[in-house]
């Protein structure tokens, strides 16, 4: 017997465990929330992030040019891209991911943008301009600038950045396949945003793409082995680099369309692990995305050679379902999903965007989740999606946004530097590396709003400490954003 559908009147019995956290917890915004200025807050967050050289359009007023140098220890021009997160060390793996989520927002939601579409597109290409330097050089891929301990040991605006910018590198010798793979991924998928607008450039995306992806699969190791003491702890890869070979062919299967990348996927689909840790997804572990990424064609109807991706897409949207327990996901009394590890308002914009994605592609082949004796409908994906959205946005214990500038109440001392530090146009004099832990130390509200900037969250009892020091819940990143923009276009069209 087929499952049974499970609808919106039974949503609430079935799930009762959640349906009482949603009744006892839920603070609702009176009139519902203004997606739309989300939405535009969360992109406008990319222009504080920024490095190198700003341009005459830039809005976020209170930064200013910054390490205008980087790449020349190395003889290589490596300015511009951006800073990851509330330090000023440009990091390619997680940078590589962001522009891949932001790349996808555009091409799965970039018709629910509206006048925020162009802002978005500037955001990518302002990744994609440092990717296509930092892979100019046959054979290598410069995947960080700046020594992350000197970084950390001082608190500084990045204008003022006098740390070491010390050059990583990857090549044949010392190889990268995680940081490569996803560099691929993202030169490709955001190669599809620039087909129609710009294809010359979408024409020089791709061939990297394909370029740098060829790379990675020769000469294949983790990067976390080869430059072990720059980039670990920071954005070491646990996870392994054989993921990050399924995504970037899946994105170069979708943006080529050429059959290489179809036969790559199916023969090395049990090889690169495919059906592991299938409910992970974010900076360090694609297999989700894979999955879901995948599954769109075979629910088109159009590629029954990768069903086995749609089983473990769905064995991924079931693990996530309130009330169905899974030791790996878990929710808060306020209905938060919550992972352990640090800044979870990444998994919850990254697992948020995969089922409202999977939702759609769900619903344009009429289908639902099958999950044990129930199955979980495309409504059901967009219900929990929101759900989420909304709990960022200030619907939760605390009624507290957790998105900087948007509601009356939003966390006033993130962990990041440029934000916590007096502007160069309020304090035009040099704040040096030691003189600034007084502003970090300080109870004061961060004089410069870095509007957009959502930062890590509460913990698994709803609770936040809005202060520095707290890293983990108070500093924003890049990839909690990317994601989070594609959710709130979709939902500034369908509140």
């Amino acid at each position: 017997m087929a499952p049974k559908p499970l609808t919106f009147p039974g949503i609430f019995s079935a799930l009762l465990a959640f349906s009482f956290s949603l009744l006892l917890f839920c603070h609702p915004i009176i009139g519902g929330h203004n997606y739309h200025d989300a939405l535009r807050k969360s992109i406008l967050f990319f222009e504080g992030q920024r490095s190198g050289r700003l341009p005459p359009d830039q809005r976020v007023k209170w930064r200013r040019d910054s390490a205008l140098h980087d790449g020349s220890t190395a003889g290589v021009d490596l300015t511009g891209g951006y800073y990851d997160a509330g330090d000023n060390v440009k990091f390619g793996f997680p940078m590589a991911f962001t522009t891949t989520l932001l790349a996808w927002s555009i091409i799965d939601f970039g018709r629910n943008m509206g006048p925020e579409l162009k802002n978005t597109v500037k955001a990518v290409k302002w990744s994609t301009d440092y990717l296509l330097k930092a892979t100019e050089k046959r054979g290598v891929v410069y995947v960080q600038v700046g020594d992350a301990y000197s970084d950390h040991s001082c608190w500084e605006r990045p204008e003022d950045m006098d740390t070491l910018r010390t050059v990583y590198k990857i090549d044949n010798a010392h190889p990268g396949s995680d940081v490569a793979g996803e560099t691929a991924a993202a030169l490709a998928a955001a190669s599809i945003v620039f087909r129609k607008r710009d294809p010359a450039y979408s024409r020089l995306l791709l061939n990297r793409a394909i370029r740098v992806f060829n790379f990675a699969d020769k000469h294949r190791g983790a990067y976390s082995s080869s430059l072990h003491s720059a980039v670990c702890p920071f954005y070491c890869d646990v996870n392994g680099y054989q993921d990050e070979l399924l995504w970037g062919a899946a994105w170069l299967h979708k943006a080529s369309r050429k059959r290489v990348y179809r036969e790559y996927i199916v023969k090395n689909e049990v090889v690169l692990r495919a059906g592991d840790t299938i409910n992970e997804f974010g900076w360090d572990n694609k297999h989700a995305g894979i999955n879901v990424l995948i599954s769109k064609e075979v629910l088109m109807g159009k590629a029954d050679y990768f069903e086995s991706f749609k089983q473990n897409a769905d064995g991924f949207i079931c693990s996530l379902l309130p009330g169905i327990s899974h030791p790996q996901v878990q929710y808060s009394p306020g209905g938060l999903m919550f992972k352990t590890g640090g800044s979870n308002m990444q998994h919850v914009t990254s697992l948020s965007f995969l089922l409202l994605a999977y939702s759609n592609y769900l619903s344009h082949a009429n289908k639902v989740v099958p999950c044990g004796e129930t199955s979980a409908s495309p409504a059901l994906l967009k219900h929990l999606a929101k759900r989420q959205v909304d709990y960022i946005l200030g619907d939760n214990p605390l009624g507290m946004s957790y998105m900087v500038g948007y509601g009356a109440r939003f966390p006033r001392r993130i962990h990041h530097r440029g934000s916590s530090l007096p502007s160069v146009a309020a304090h035009p004099a040099r704040i040096g590396c030691k003189a600034g832990t007084r502003y970090y130390i300080s109870p004061n509200p961060n004089p410069n709003l870095l509007v957009g900037a959502v930062v890590g969250g509460p913990n698994v009892s709803d609770a936040f400490p809005d202060s520095r020091p707290y890293f983990q819940e108070s500093e924003p990143t890049t990839y909690i954003n990317a994601p989070l923009v594609g959710l709130l276009a979709f939902f500034s069209a369908h509140p």
